[in-house]
Parts: C-alpha cells; sequence; structure tokens
C-alpha cells in the first residue's frame, strides 16, 4: 500500500480511538462481506490482505471463525498472522486457539486452505517482525502500546 490515500490509512489506523472502536466494528463487517460474496472478498482486504481463519476454540473445541490481516508469503503458500489485537492489552482469542490446536483451515481469495500454524520465536520472529513493520507500519504502534510482545504466527498450507 502506497501513496497519500494509504498513509492517511496508516495513520488513523494508529491511533488509540481506532483501537478502540475497530475490534468491534471491522471483524463483524468482514464477516458479512465474506459471507455474502462467497469467500471472494473482505472489505478490510482494501487496506491489507486477508483471510477467514477457521480455528479450534482452545477450551470449547468449537470452530471460530475469524477475519485477519495477513502478510502472503512469496512461497504462495504461507502467510505470517499478527497477532496484534489492534493495540490492546490481551493477546486476541484466536492465538490462544493456534497454540492449542495449530491445524486450521483460511479462506483465501474464495478458496478454502487447510493451513498448520506454527509460532514464531528467537530470530525468525525478529525477522518476520521486521518485514511485517515494512508491510504495515501501524503494528510498531500497536507494539508501543503494549508490554506484551505481539505474537507473530507463520501458517503453512497443508502438502
Amino acid at each position: 500500500m502506497a501513496g497519500p490515500g494509504a498513509r492517511l490509512v496508516q495513520r488513523v489506523s494508529s491511533t488509540r480511538a481506532f483501537a478502540r472502536v475497530a475490534p468491534h466494528v471491522v471483524p463483524a463487517l468482514d464477516r458479512a462481506v465474506h459471507r455474502l460474496t462467497g469467500g471472494r472478498f473482505l472489505l478490510s482486504a482494501r487496506m491489507l490482505p486477508g483471510v477467514v481463519l477457521t480455528s479450534t476454540g482452545a477450551r470449547s473445541g468449537l470452530p471460530r471463525r475469524t477475519p485477519l490481516a495477513c502478510m502472503p508469503q512469496e512461497d504462495g503458500r504461507s502467510w505470517i498472522l499478527v497477532g496484534s489485537n489492534f493495540g490492546r492489552t490481551g493477546h486476541p482469542a484466536w492465538t490462544h486457539n493456534l497454540l492449542a490446536h495449530p491445524e486450521a483451515s483460511i479462506s483465501w481469495k474464495g478458496r478454502d486452505v487447510p493451513v498448520t500454524a506454527r509460532l514464531l520465536a528467537g530470530e525468525e520472529r525478529a525477522a518476520a517482525w521486521r518485514a511485517v513493520l515494512a508491510f504495515w507500519p501501524p503494528y510498531a504502534a500497536y507494539q508501543a502500546r503494549v508490554s506484551r510482545q505481539i505474537r507473530l504466527f507463520r501458517i503453512t498450507a497443508a502438502p
């Protein structure tokens, strides 16, 4: 995303007001648009690429569908998911789900793709974090607001 419009969107999405409102509005709109378009479109994908993650609830064992921004990898078979939770204090529920049950699926461009998730750590996480910040700079503002380390997952398409 480049240009003056992109910078405005990034500036707005870095604010605390956005962090208060977006978690209640963006996922609901994304789920509705995704359902209405047969999985071909996510409203938030106008800003960033996105997937709808279907994971298994860590405690409930029930399927949980969560629209998420993602950073597609060059191999075309993996994506980075950022557990920013819009810069709010707690880790998002979907990250707990993936830690408990790493086998999941995503809806990517209208296709259902089985994936396996892996929490990134060490130098691999550091390299991914640098790439994520270059991809979407507002993540730096989210990290600055919280004391927890934002979780990064690499999800990879099942063979």
